[in-house]
This record gives C-alpha cells, sequence and structure tokens, in this order.
C-alpha cells in the first residue's frame, strides 16, 4: 500500500494544461486550505453570535447551524481532500484535477453559501445544493475504486454516503418533519469518528511501521489483525447505536469497551517510540481522542449525572480537530515536495488544538461564568489553531510544487 504522504506515487500525473493552476492540480490543496479557513470562521461567528445575540439568516438555530457547518463544512473539506488525495495512490487512478476538481469545490462553497442564508430560498432548494457537495464526493470515490476494481477499499464511499443521509436528516428536522430530535448531527458525528477509525487504523501504524524500520528503534506494529476488526467493531456499534437510541444504556456499555479495546488496539502501534517525530506523534495522539471520546460518551450514557458535552467534544474538538491538522500538515508538506519535517508553528498548532480540546471537555463539568471563560478559551485556542495552519500552510497550498523529494514516511 502506498503511503498518502508520498507525493512521488501521485506526481507522475502531473498538472494538467497549466502548471498555474496548481490549486487544482490535487483534491487536498483547495479542500484544505477551504477546511482551514472556514474552520477558523465558523467558530469565530459562533462567538460573535453568543456574545452580541447576532443571529445569522440560516433556516437552522444559531447552535444547529454551526454544529452543521463544523461537521459538513469544515470536515466535509477536509475529509474531501484527504479521499481525493489518498485514493488515487491506493488505486493507481489519476486523481481529479482541473475543471473536475473545480466544479467540486464549488459544490462545496454554495452549500456553504446556501446553509448561511437559505431563509431567503426554499428549504428544498437549499437541501439540494448542500447536500450536492457529498453526494457528488461519494459518486467520484465510487467510481475511482469500481474503476480500478480495489475491492479492498470499497467501503469507502459508504461513510460519504452516510454523510448525505445525516445532512438530509438535518434539513428535514429544521422543515418539520417527524424526525427524531438531534439524529441527523449525531449520525454525522458517528460517521465522522467511523471514517476516522477506519482511515486511522490503515494509516498510522503504516506509517509508523515504516518511520521505525527505517530507523531500526523498535519492533514495527502489525498494521491488521483480529483485535483490529474487534475494536472497530464495538465502537462502530455503540456509536451508530448512541445515533439512533441515544438513550439506551446498553450502547454506553458497548463504547467503554470499545474506549477498552482501542487503547489496547493503540498501546500495539508503539506511539510512544515516535515522539521525536511531532509529525507521526499526533497522528497517534489524534487517535487516543476517540479512546477519550468513546469512554467519556460511554460514561454519560451509563450514568444521567455526568455531561454528554464532554464525551462529544472529545470527539469533535479533540478527535476531529487533531486527525484533521495531523493530514492536512503531513500530506500538504509532502505532496508539495517538502522534508517531513514540523517546524516551530507546526508544532504550535499541534499544541493549541490539543489544548483547546481539553479545555473545552473541562468545560462541560462547571457552570456559571468559569465555564463561560472555558468556553471562550478554548473558542480562541481553536481559531488559532486552523488560523496558524491557513497562515503558514496556505501558500504552500497554491504556490506551484517543488521538485520530488525523498522523504521518509
Amino acid at each position: 500500500m502506498s503511503d498518502v504522504t508520498d507525493g512521488r506515487s501521485i506526481s507522475r500525473y502531473g498538472m494538467r494544461r497549466n502548471e498555474r493552476s496548481a490549486i487544482l492540480s490535487l483534491g487536498f490543496r483547495p479542500f484544505f486550505l477551504a477546511a482551514g479557513i472556514w474552520s477558523a470562521l465558523t467558530v469565530l461567528l459562533w462567538i460573535l453570535i453568543l456574545v452580541s445575540g447576532f443571529a445569522v439568516p440560516s433556516r437552522f438555530d444559531p447552535l444547529t447551524w454551526h454544529i452543521h457547518e463544523m461537521l459538513f463544512g469544515y470536515v466535509g473539506a477536509a475529509i474531501a481532500g484527504f479521499l481525493l488525495t489518498a485514493i488515487p495512490n491506493w488505486t493507481g487512478r489519476a486523481p481529479l484535477q482541473g475543471k473536475p476538481l473545480a466544479c467540486l469545490v464549488t459544490f462545496w462553497l454554495v452549500g456553504r453559501i446556501a446553509c448561511l442564508f437559505s431563509t431567503f430560498v426554499p428549504l428544498w432548494l437549499a437541501a439540494v445544493l448542500d447536500i450536492a457537495f457529498p453526494a457528488a464526493l461519494c459518486i467520484v470515490v465510487a467510481r475511482d475504486i469500481v474503476a480500478a476494481r480495489s475491492w479492498h477499499n470499497l467501503l469507502l464511499p459508504m461513510p460519504v454516503a452516510l454523510l448525505c443521509v445525516a445532512d438530509l436528516l438535518m434539513f428535514l428536522q429544521v422543515g418539520g418533519f417527524d424526525v427524531p430530535r438531534g439524529l441527523g448531527w449525531r449520525l454525522g458525528l458517528s460517521t465522522i469518528v467511523i471514517l476516522i477509525s477506519v482511515v486511522g487504523t490503515k494509516i498510522v501504524p503504516l506509517f509508523t511501521r515504516n518511520w521505525l524500520l527505517a530507523r531500526g528503534i523498535a519492533k514495527p506494529p502489525a498494521t491488521h489483525g483480529l483485535l483490529d476488526r474487534v475494536a472497530l467493531g464495538a465502537l462502530h456499534a455503540g456509536l451508530i447505536g448512541w445515533a439512533v437510541a441515544p438513550g439506551q444504556p446498553i450502547f454506553g456499555a458497548v463504547l467503554l469497551l470499545a474506549a477498552v479495546l482501542n487503547f489496547i488496539h493503540v498501546t500495539h502501534w508503539h506511539g510512544y517510540a515516535t515522539r521525536a517525530e511531532p509529525l507521526l506523534l499526533i497522528l497517534h495522539v489524534g487517535y487516543l481522542w476517540i479512546v477519550i471520546g468513546a469512554a467519556l460518551l460511554g460514561a454519560a450514557l451509563l450514568d444521567a449525572a455526568l455531561p454528554l458535552a464532554a464525551g462529544i467534544h472529545a470527539f469533535t474538538a479533540g478527535a476531529m480537530g487533531t486527525m484533521a491538522l495531523a493530514i492536512m500538515t503531513r500530506v500538504s508538506l509532502a505532496h508539495t515536495g517538502r522534508p517531513l519535517e514540523a517546524d516551530g508553528l507546526t508544532i504550535l498548532l499541534y499544541v493549541t488544538i490539543n489544548v483547546s480540546a481539553v479545555t473545552r471537555i473541562v468545560a462541560a463539568f462547571v457552570d456559571g461564568e468559569p465555564q463561560l471563560q472555558l468556553l471562550a478559551f478554548s473558542a480562541i485556542l481553536w481559531i488559532a489553531s486552523f488560523a496558524i495552519f491557513a497562515g503558514r500552510y496556505g501558500p504552500m497550498l497554491v504556490a506551484l510544487r517543488r521538485p520530488a523529494i525523498d522523504a521518509p514516511t
């Protein structure tokens, strides 16, 4: 299996027609930049809404709009950038480039505008304009996998298809249809965590194995095994169960079991041995947030005195925030011909995103003024993390590719 961070695998396709259109040469370029900017702007606007009472002209209430845009806007862009870059490596197919990629980016942008200003258009039109992006992404991913007969990757389009369903459910709830309250965002969150866990299990031990073998540091981890499947199965069952039936304690027990199994699972990857390489260590930290999220959410489902928000934000602020930045920084460096080395700003954004997540979780356990202060501090750190990414990595995402280098994976 090719390492998605190895820009040499995909570079053989080159840039089509005009090399000055670097931003449209590979999917990670426009979508990672969009994810970084939109994540920071969405949280900034959310703070302004909370402080001033300003309401966005959306059919979603402010909190629902915030949830929707973090899941389907920011994370949706990050997922697209990763899949459109990884799948050509995994299948040998030419990557989406040029006008087709521009069309997909336009679908994403139109979706953001449609959601933000949905009071000015019919609800059905806003829904169609928004869901067009994940639907188109699902078609592109499925087409490439089927065309390459890459049957072991055949399940990858399924989470993207589930995101379409989750997105639709959020619109249906707003439209007054008989949809269980919160089902859409719970299904969206669960689907994203499932995708992160599947991709994480696929790439984190692989990258770690390659890095350790190259240095003879430790016995390399196995990339597959029964434990992988059992740990993921428990996690996925618990998440989908919670999404569909959030009041059932049995799924809390399943999630606690999943937390234990996935912790054992992660310890077999020898993450501690990668502490000298921040670009690799942060992937292990990102996956650990899934373990923490499963434990906190599972405990809250079993004990009503514990806040659900702690587990939810361990998944969102922790796993989604950390894994997104971990993958976006690594892929951006490798596919623009740069060494896989984390500079000071990259390490800083890794620190700030994790402190933001910890602060947001602590805020779930307190009330009153201290909670508001912690929420504000967490939001500021989140904005800073993605602003640093956009400022540091934005110029390389829009610039011409450097000559390929032999970067270690």
